[in-house]
């Protein structure tokens, strides 16, 4: 448009009231990009320019990290940044081991111990490496050597406890995250779209038109001098015309405006005070500046439990060793008598359980120069077995390569690590292949959840006693895990050790062949015992969540943990509301036909139950859900719409991504919050991503849009709407201006001017009636915008060559101008008021209630019936789980009752009989206890 308008032909208007605008909107656009661009600019030019040693024909020298090659050796020494993505082949340790801090890459300060590789193969993901290294002769011979990420370092690690290590540089490509749009991009997305093709449209019709009145009458008239014969493209000018009058219908400019709003508001995030956690000093931070809008539109709000709802402080409280229950009575076992004898006196089940505590891990032991053994653990599970393990005697001292030292009692015992089956979501346990340096023995030592665990014990032994240890754990909000262990025959562990590194060699779906060999060697236990890890509620949590839920925003809860835990500490957090106000459906089942019938009766109950103010949720484990979201999805996503809150027990981190993409799909703005790398997938498929800088690392916090150190304290919402009277504030001032100066001899300039006051002075007053909370910026930003203008005005009616001259002082000194005044703003705000009062009065949203709660400074008493309205699906949901609810039904029927004859609804009333969970006078007390603490 800009340039069609230099063609002084047909332009209508001053080329530079199109230019001047359009060139300041791309200066400011392209100087935030620009800015950008240099900021990373420098940051790379210092992370290419510094200095690596690389060996070269045998000699080391040294280049610039920018001139590494794919292929170099790069020579590390100790405390060095790692330039580039490296396999290691060779390192200062006779056993080839290093040690790294991957703080820069996941916020883990813990050491990763790392094997040493002959070359590498490159890889795209961060979190794994599947390649081989074939070797030839004159090595072995077509021997086979499989990669893993644990061959490799990675860019921006840093090299410890090892004096020096090298490595060959590979390519590692990281992906490039998808772009989120927002509700209003859009919305703005579609109404360009709209108001181009309105556009288009206007002006097909208004050049045809133009161009029949100009044949048809304007050659007739004398004035217009039209010519007889025009040139080539005579048609194409009224069109042409119309099209730069009518371009100002596109807003060219909201894009900038809008872009430089979200970041000023971004920063605002990253300046505010409160939202420091003050044990940590960890503020928050908005990564993403261009979805800010969309936090005052969160419906569903997905969260994880460990770390995010909880502190993720593991405390050993207690356990169940052969049927003996330890810890009961005082709470600690670590201080149990019984256990402490049992200790002293070398008893074969507890020396054999505490030694599955000590060394099944990747723990790391760090002995510091005055002899004390700290632990480096990559999980808070793991620190919490081995610290207690240690306090009981059971000491592990030292790693040296493959071999662990065992301190127990004053005797030293060593063990040689053969083989490490790492933990999976899908196998939900670890398990080590160890080899018992004095007795030869090879043992496999496993630790797992109770599924994993008890159901492959060996033929004959009983486990109820370890079942009813893991539900009375779980039933005072402890984290459990099963302990295990089997001796294996040395053919056994030869065949198997063939088998594995043949699928640890494999290129196609090696996680999924590896743990097909796994399942060969994970049988036949014998369960030891039952531990039981305390994680307290973090500060706030639960009047947090019930503020937001009596908001109208709906929670559901994604964890790994067991049923009955989950449960737990969904009540202590305000998850669930007691009976009767509050009902809990359960969806269950091993087969498709269960799940089906489970789904069915669930989903008929949230049927009857939706016009009825109750708090109805359901819960489910990852293995019905798995069911119901491959074969049932239609049923399981309108039962995702009509529930208000699930809780989601023993999932995946595919399941927790499959979970918001559902609720994505029905259009409903979700919010994910984690700490872990397993919320990582959840966390970039939701809408809004929000991690939390804890002590699983910062992987969440570095892959969300916005980061924060804890969730604790409470915020309502305070967001300005659009106006929705800008027609008619228009109407009031032309009218206004134009009748109070009708019979004045104005100029058009004096005009134009209060007009463009009586805009001023609306634009003032609307943003202050918009505005929720006033702080000094919101102060400046209204009144003194009223100010500057007068002040510029004043300053151009005071030069003489500005076209401007005096008549701002002229009007400023006319009764009649600040009479206008006042009437624009009393016309223009008198039905805004009114409208507004009507809605806050009579029609109240559920934001209007919160805001006047907010205001009044108390607590929110009115928000009882504030329920959100489910969606209709687009289409109609045809399933097997349809059911015709049969007439004269009474309208609080409820089929999931324990007295139905297919029931298995579970009640949270304290005097209604379940057998999954205690009722909730005997909810967990220590959670009870840690809440009030707090």
């Amino acid at each position: 448009m800009g340039a069609v308008q230099l063609w002084s032909l047909i332009t209508p208007v001053n080329p530079a009231s199109t230019w001047g605008p359009l060139i300041f909107i791309f200066a400011v656009s392209a100087s935030k990009e620009a800015w950008d661009d240099y900021n990373r600019y420098l940051s790379d030019k210092k992370a290419n320019e510094k200095l690596v040693w690389v060996v070269r024909q045998g000699i080391r020298k040294q280049i610039q990290a920018q001139d590494i090659h794919v292929g170099n050796i790069v020579w590390l020494r100790e405390n060095d940044e790692v330039p580039c993505d490296l396999v290691l082949i060779g390192t200062s340790d006779p056993q080839g081991l290093c040690y790294v801090e991957t703080a820069a890459l996941d916020g883990e300060t813990d050491l990763k111990t790392r094997g040493v590789i002959e070359c590498p193969n490159p890889d795209k993901d961060i979190t794994r490496f599947d390649a081989n290294l074939r070797l030839f002769p004159p090595f072995i011979d077509n021997d086979v050597c499989p990669l893993t990420i644990k061959n490799t370092i990675l860019q921006s690690c840093y090299l410890r406890n090892t004096e020096w290590a090298c490595g060959v540089a590979l390519g590692m490509s990281r992906g490039i995250p998808e772009p989120k749009l927002t509700a209003m991009d859009a919305m703005i997305d579609k109404l360009t779209g709209a108001i181009f093709v309105f556009q288009i449209v206007v002006v097909m019709v208004l050049g045809i038109a133009g161009n029949v009145w100009k044949d048809t009458e304007a050659r007739k008239q004398w004035y217009v001098q039209y010519p007889i014969e025009g040139p080539w493209y005579e048609l194409l000018v009224i069109p042409l015309r119309f099209e730069l009058l009518c371009s100002i219908m596109i807003p060219i400019s909201i894009k900038v405006s809008l872009d430089l709003v979200k970041s000023l508001y971004a920063k605002f995030i990253d300046w505010d005070a409160e939202m420091i956690d003050y044990e940590t000093g960890i503020p928050s931070h908005a990564t993403n500046t261009a979805i800010s809008e969309d936090l005052g539109q969160v419906e569903y709000i997905m969260t994880d439990k460990t770390g995010t709802l909880t502190e993720n402080r593991m405390i050993f409280r207690r356990c169940c060793i052969s049927g003996v229950f330890y810890g009961n009575e005082s709470g600690d076992a670590l201080k149990d008598t019984k256990l402490l004898n049992a200790v002293a006196g070398g008893s074969p089940d507890v020396v054999q359980f505490l030694t599955v505590m000590a060394i099944c891990n990747t723990v790391v032991p760090i002995k510091s120069k005055t002899g004390a053994i700290s632990y480096k653990a990559q999980s808070q599970d793991e620190d919490a077995l081995v610290n207690a393990a240690a306090q009981l005697h059971m000491v592990y001292a030292n790693k040296n390569a493959n071999i662990l030292e065992i301190r127990f009692n004053g005797s030293v015992i060593k063990y040689e690590v053969l083989e490490i089956l790492e933990f999976t979501s899908d196998r939900k346990r670890m398990s080590v292949v160890v080899k018992d340096c004095q007795t030869g023995k090879i043992v496999l030592l496993s630790k797992g959840a109770d599924e994993a665990i008890l159901p492959y014990a060996f033929v004959g032994q009983q486990t109820r006693t370890f079942i009813e240890a893991v539900e009375q754990y779980a039933q005072l909000g402890l984290r459990t895990l099963c302990l295990a262990f089997r001796e294996l025959r040395e053919d056994e562990y030869q065949e198997w050790s063939l088998m594995f590194k043949e699928a640890s060699s494999t290129l196609v779906d090696r996680e999924w062949r590896i743990a097909e060999v796994c399942q060969r060697l994970e049988h036949d236990f014998e369960v030891l015992g039952v531990t039981a890890i305390e994680d307290r509620l973090q500060d706030g949590v639960p009047e947090t969540i019930e503020t937001l839920r009596k908001a109208g925003i709906n929670f559901w809860m994604l964890t790994g943990d067991k049923q009955n835990t989950a449960i737990q500490i969904a009540l202590s957090c305000n998850f669930i509301s007691p009976e009767p106000k509050g009902q809990l459906l359960l969806i269950d089942g091993k087969t498709e036909d269960e799940v089906c019938r489970s789904l069915e009766r669930v989903l008929l109950t949230m049927r009857i139950t939706s016009s009825e103010p109750k708090d109805v949720a359901f819960v489910v484990d990852g293995w019905a859900l798995e069911i119901a979201l491959k074969h049932y999805r239609k049923a399981f996503t309108e039962l995702a719409i009509l529930s208000r809150t699930a809780i989601c027990c023993r999932v995946t981190p595919s399941q927790k991504a499959q979970l918001v993409e559902l609720l994505k799909s029905c259009d409903y703005r979700t919010l994910a919050i984690g700490d872990g790398g397993n919320d990582v997938r959840m966390i970039q498929q939701a809408d809004i991503g929000v991690g939390i800088s804890g002590r699983e690392g910062l992987q969440a916090a570095r892959a969300a849009d916005y980061s924060i150190g804890s969730v604790s304290g409470t915020s309502l919402f305070n967001s300005a709407s659009e106006s929705e009277y800008i027609c008619w504030m228009a109407i009031v001032v032309f009218v206004i201006t134009i009748h109070a100066y009708a019979y004045e001899k104005s100029e058009m300039e004096e005009l134009s001017m209060v007009a463009l006051s009586g805009c001023i002075w609306l634009q003032a007053f609307v943003v202050a009636l918009e505005t929720n909370s006033f702080t000094i910026l919101q102060h400046l930003a209204i009144w003194g915008n009223l100010v500057a203008f007068y002040v510029i005005n004043w300053i151009f009616s005071a030069i003489p060559a500005s076209g401007m001259y005096t008549i701002m002082f002229r009007l400023c000194r006319q009764p009649s101008y600040w009479i206008t005044m006042s009437l624009i703003v009393a016309a223009g705000m008198g039905p805004v008021l009114a409208l507004k009062y009507f809605r806050y009065t009579y029609r109240p949203s559920k934001i209007n209630t919160l805001q006047q709660a907010e205001r009044m400074g108390g607590p929110i008493l009115t928000l009882g019936n504030i329920e959100p309205h489910p969606r209709p699906m687009e289409k109609e949901v045809v399933s097997p789980l349809q059911i015709s609810q049969p007439k004269n039904r009474n309208p609080v029927y409820e089929p999931l009752l324990s007295d139905s004859p297919n029931s298995s609804r579970r009640s949270l009333g304290s005097g209604a009989p379940f057998d999954f969970f205690q009722s909730q006078s005997r909810l967990s007390s220590s959670y009870s206890r840690n809440c009030k603490d707090n």
